[in-house]
Order: structure tokens, then C-alpha cells, then sequence
């Protein structure tokens, strides 16, 4: 099969064998994957990923091992999407984990995580999951909305760590692929969501969502231009700078939400959070049920995001083409 692999931060195409499976694993054909800024982030260095990026996708089941004819026959063909996170059962650890035990596979201590941590990815003609891992799409779900389902899953975490109906109103700063999907999900549980960003193109696509938007400029002054603050506050900027904007927009006990990540550190002072006795969560994958559920009841359209696809082999342009300024969601079609 092709594949692209990471070497010297960029993306080389490689021809390789198609994944061997292990029992109860499956193979599955790409059909489309969307590139992440965690992908943009790997070829900086994050996670030291050398392997093949890519987490988000939809492709359809190609071969199954190690399952009864009737479970064969049941998944075979089937258009599905996938968890990234492979934890100790997949692998048949005994004993599993604590964190297994406690129902936190995401947190497993031993997971590898599709195109990120020790998993090669969906930048490729196939890749392998475990079946637990997958999730059938619905048919009249388009390959366009699929694709989303996995980025659209951690915008619906944020709904699973906190009590939506505490809030009146709530913040997400950052407008890029990410922060769209979560004050589109926001929107779907609390009156009034408002998006700050740099990109006026980017907060056009959120105003059509209907969704209210301030512009900043994305350097020390917003510090003193910004006036509001929120009791529920999420920081999707992908960028260290964001944090301490943050910090300063989130209110007195009120909850900060951090999505963002990226290579290195973000040098930020703590003592606001001390001050004023925040509430800090960090917040990552989510329920895939529930991203299916919102795009199936199209409460959430996120095809108006994309910005161009482009054909897997030219995934290295894709990815330059991908941090332009203004670009949104850029797909590869396998």
C-alpha cells in the first residue's frame, strides 16, 4: 500500500505492506482523512511521531481476523469511523491497567494512539483499528460529515466535564477547524456562544452557524482591548500565546477549558488561576456516539469548513497548503 510516513519534518510516500491484523482488529480502506493541526504539530515534533499521521478519517472495512463468520459478515464493507485510542484490551494485556479498570481507556497507561503515539495512521491506502475502536456510519451520512466525527467528538467532551446549564453564556478563543466545531456544539446546549478570533473569514463561517464573534488581534494588546469576561471560557487557539487571554477572560470561580495542543511550552503566569480560584480543564477525546448523533440530526454541519481536498498522494502539499493563513479543513481523498 501507500503510505505517507514523517522524516525530517515533512511527509514522505512510501510503498509498504498493508497492517498485519490481530485478533478482533480490522482492516479498513481509507476513503477520506482530514489533516489536524496536531498533524501540522507532529511534523514540528510533537510526540517524536515518526511513524504515519493522520487520526481523522472514514474508510470502509476490508478484512476482519480473528471473529466468527456472522461477526465477519457484520462488519465487512461497512463504512466506519474510529476512537484513536488503542488501549489493553485491544492488545490482550492481562492485567489490564488501572485506568482500563476504571473505564478510562483513553488514559490507558499502555494505549497507542492512531497517527500520534506508536499506531501508524490514516495518511494511507489502509489502516488497522481494533473493532471495539469502530463506529458504523450512518448511510445517509455523507463521507464530508464522517470525517469530522472524530474532532467533533472532542468538541462534545467539553459537554460531558461540565454542566451546561450553569452557564448563560460561554467563550471559545481560537477560530480555526477546532473552535468552530466547539461553538457550534456549545451552541446546541447554551443560549448565547461567542467566538473570538483574528480571521475575519474564519468568524464569517461562525456568524452563519449563528454564532456571535469578536475580533482580536492575537498579540499583548487584546489584554487591554478585551473587555468581557465568562464564566465558562475555552481556550482552541493551537497557539502558547492563548492562555494567558484566557485566563484573563475567564471570571472569578468561573471554568477554563483547554483544548489547545502544540510542540513546546507556553510560558504563562499562574497566579490568576490561584487569584482567582479557577477551575482548570484539560480536555481531549470525546464520545463518538454523540458526534454522530449531532452531525446524523445535522445540529452540526462542519462541511461548510472545508476549504479544499486534495488526492493522498499529494499529502505534503496538502499539509503546506493546510497552514496558509485562512485555510480551514483540508481533506485527502484516498
Amino acid at each position: 500500500m501507500l503510505a505517507f510516513q514523517v522524516e525530517k519534518g515533512k511527509l514522505r510516500l512510501v510503498e509498504k505492506p498493508a497492517p498485519r491484523l490481530r485478533p478482533e482488529w480490522a482492516l479498513v480502506r481509507v476513503r477520506l482523512a482530514g489533516i489536524c493541526n496536531t498533524d501540522v504539530e507532529i511534523l514540528r515534533g510533537y510526540h517524536q511521531f515518526r511513524g504515519t499521521p493522520g487520526h481523522e478519517f472514514v474508510g470502509e472495512v476490508a478484512d476482519v481476523e480473528g471473529v466468527s463468520a456472522s461477526e465477519r459478515k457484520k462488519w465487512m464493507g461497512r463504512r466506519v469511523c474510529g476512537e484513536i485510542n488503542v488501549a489493553c484490551s485491544a492488545y490482550g494485556f492481562k492485567p489490564e491497567c488501572e485506568f482500563c479498570r476504571r473505564g478510562l481507556k483513553t488514559h490507558c497507561v499502555r494505549r497507542t494512539v492512531l497517527g500520534i503515539v506508536s499506531q501508524d495512521g490514516a495518511f494511507a491506502e489502509y489502516l488497522a483499528l481494533p473493532l471495539e475502536n469502530l463506529h458504523v456510519v450512518p448511510g445517509a451520512m455523507s463521507d464530508e460529515q464522517a470525517v469530522f466525527v472524530e474532532p467533533l467528538a472532542a468538541a462534545c467532551e467539553i459537554l460531558e466535564q461540565v454542566d451546561a446549564r450553569r452557564f448563560p453564556a460561554a467563550a471559545v478563543l481560537g477560530d480555526g477547524k477546532l473552535a468552530q466545531l466547539i461553538a457550534r456544539v456549545l451552541r446546541t446546549a447554551i443560549p448565547r456562544v461567542v467566538i473570538y478570533g483574528k480571521h475575519e473569514k474564519k468568524l464569517a463561517l461562525a456568524r452563519r452557524a449563528g454564532i456571535e464573534t469578536n475580533r482580536v488581534r492575537g498579540d499583548a494588546s487584546d489584554l487591554k482591548r478585551v473587555g468581557e469576561s465568562y464564566s465558562l471560557l475555552v481556550e482552541a487557539t493551537g497557539s502558547p500565546s492563548g492562555l494567558e487571554l484566557a485566563q484573563q477572560m475567564t471570571e472569578p470561580r468561573g471554568t477554563l477549558v483547554l483544548k489547545s495542543t502544540f510542540h513546546g511550552a507556553a510560558p504563562v503566569a499562574t497566579w490568576p488561576i490561584v487569584v482567582k480560584e479557577m477551575n482548570v480543564l484539560g480536555s481531549r477525546c470525546g464520545p463518538f456516539d454523540k458526534a454522530i448523533a449531532l452531525l446524523r440530526s445535522q445540529n452540526v454541519d462542519p462541511r461548510p469548513l472545508v476549504t479544499r481536498a486534495f488526492p493522498l498522494a499529494e499529502a505534503q502539499e496538502a499539509i503546506v497548503f493546510a497552514e496558509r493563513p485562512g485555510v480551514m479543513k483540508v481533506l485527502l481523498k484516498a
